[in-house]
């Protein structure tokens, strides 16, 4: 990550000092979030893999593991 220092007044630093602490992070990640939305980092995709972003979800659900090793699972599949 590349450093960037920037001054900003008074006022502007105690809104966003607030804003951290209501939402429990760091002003820097605040300010990555809002240049990110301003230039349009919705449409960037976000960095890792899907396994990295759904890792959370991974074993949150109980059943089959791979269903297509059973042939009668498969049965009728696509039609």
């Amino acid at each position: 990550m590349v450093a960037l220092s920037l001054k900003l007044p008074r006022h502007l630093d105690a809104r966003l000092s607030a804003a951290a602490r209501r939402r429990r992070t760091t002003k820097s990640e605040l300010v990555r979030e809002a240049i990110e939305s301003h230039l349009g980092g919705a449409d960037i995709a976000a960095e890792g893999s899907i396994l990295d972003l759904a890792r959370d979800l991974v074993g949150c659900v109980e059943g089959p593991g791979d269903l297509s090793y059973n042939p009668k699972r498969m049965r009728g599949f696509g039609r």
